[in-house]
C-alpha cells in the first residue's frame, strides 16, 4: 500500500471507532452577509466559473475528482471511481474531461481551470508535447471540449492549493460503491 492509502485507512478507521453521537449540522445562512460585501471592479469577469481536478491512482483502486465554483461562489463536487486499470495520467485526464463535460452541461462560457498535474496543463496549452499513444486521444478530446467555452484558461497549481479536488479524487478511491450505484 501507498503512504496515502495508509493515511486515508487510519483516517477511517478512527472516524468509524469514534462515531459523534451529539452532532449537529452547522448553520450557514448569514442574514447580513452583503454587509462585508466588496464591490467587484471587473464586471466583465462576474461570469468567470473555475474548475479544480484531480485524479487519484493507488492499490485500493482509481478515482477522480473535480469541483466547478460558480461565480458567486458555490461549489458544484464531483467524484466518480474509475472501473479500470489506468495510469495517473489518464486518471488527471479523465478528471479534467468529467470536469470540462460538467461544465458544458451546467452551460458554463467563461472557465479558469486549475489542476496539479504539470503534464495535463502543459499538454493542453501545446508547450508540452503528447508522446504516450494512451494520453493521445485524451488530449484530442480535450482541445474538442475546449473549443465549446467562449473563454477558458489552463493554470497550474501546487498539490497544496488543489486539497478539495485531491480530496474528491481519493474519497472516489476508498467509497465501497456496487456497480451501478449512484449517490
Amino acid at each position: 500500500m501507498t503512504r496515502k492509502a495508509v493515511k486515508v485507512s487510519i483516517i477511517a478507521d478512527l472516524l468509524a471507532e469514534n462515531p459523534i453521537q451529539d452532532y449537529e449540522a452547522l448553520d450557514f445562512e448569514f442574514p447580513d452577509e452583503h454587509v462585508n460585501e466588496v464591490e467587484n471592479e471587473e464586471k466583465e469577469s462576474a461570469d468567470v466559473w473555475e474548475m479544480y481536478f484531480d485524479g487519484a491512482v493507488n492499490l485500493s483502486g482509481n478515482g477522480i475528482g473535480a469541483v466547478l465554483v460558480s461565480p458567486d461562489g458555490k461549489h458544484f463536487p464531483i467524484a466518480i471511481k474509475l472501473r479500470f486499470d489506468c495510469t495517473n495520467n489518464i486518471a488527471e485526464y479523465e478528471a479534467c474531461v468529467m470536469g470540462l463535460q460538467a461544465a458544458i452541461e451546467m452551460k458554463v462560457r467563461k472557465l479558469k481551470v486549475y489542476g496539479d498535474s504539470a503534464l495535463i496543463i502543459y499538454q493542453v496549452k501545446g508547450e508540452w508535447q503528447t508522446k504516450d499513444p494512451k494520453l493521445i486521444p485524451y488530449q484530442k478530446y480535450l482541445l474538442e471540449l475546449i473549443k465549446k467555452f467562449e473563454e477558458i484558461s489552463f493554470t497550474h497549481l501546487s498539490r497544496d492549493k488543489n486539497q478539495f479536488a485531491d480530496a474528491l479524487a481519493t474519497l472516489a478511491v476508498i467509497a465501497q460503491m456496487e456497480e451501478g450505484q449512484t449517490t
